[in-house]
């Protein structure tokens, strides 16, 4: 507590969108190779996420976000799990991210915002690109093993 008043963090809330297919060896998930964003720069990340705006919920962030990134609608999402995450223990840092599937949308996935993404790309679920935004790359690994759970943590 800091002058009576108490000392809480925000929490920022983000929806994540992996599309998914079957490949010829197996699962394959639509990644993009990030850059020009200030976070995770060339790094592969999900095809299509963000932060969930005011009034809307993650479901809706996650339909939009695939609009805006990869052009895709109409998906049929999945969810998967809640992962609270931080960096550290810094406050400000504090993260609620929303994980979803799909394997069902309309559109070809393509990239809508080239300043932010250089490279669209679907991977074997098994043979993930490196590098990987880490807490995605957790997310992913738990898709392939079968082992999702509704609630996760990462980095305390």
């Amino acid at each position: 507590m800091i002058d009576g008043v108490i000392d809480r963090f925000v929490v920022v809330p983000a929806a994540y969108v992996f599309l998914l297919r079957d490949g010829v060896s197996g699962p394959e998930v639509l990644l993009q190779l990030r850059q020009n964003t200030g976070f995770m720069d060339d790094h592969w990340a999900a095809a299509a996420a963000g932060h969930v705006e005011k009034g809307e919920t993650a479901y809706d962030a996650a339909h939009r976000e695939a609009l805006e990134e990869i052009g895709v609608t109409d998906l049929d999402l999945t969810f998967v799990t809640a992962m609270q995450r931080t960096r550290g223990g810094e406050p400000i840092d504090e993260r609620i991210d929303f994980f979803f599937t799909a394997r069902s949308w309309t559109g070809v996935p393509r990239i809508v915002e080239p300043q932010k993404a250089a490279d669209l790309r679907w991977c074997p679920l098994d043979a993930l690109p490196d590098p990987m935004v880490p807490h995605e790359l957790a997310v992913l690994d738990s898709l392939r093993t079968g082992t999702t759970t509704p609630y996760t943590t990462f980095g305390f």
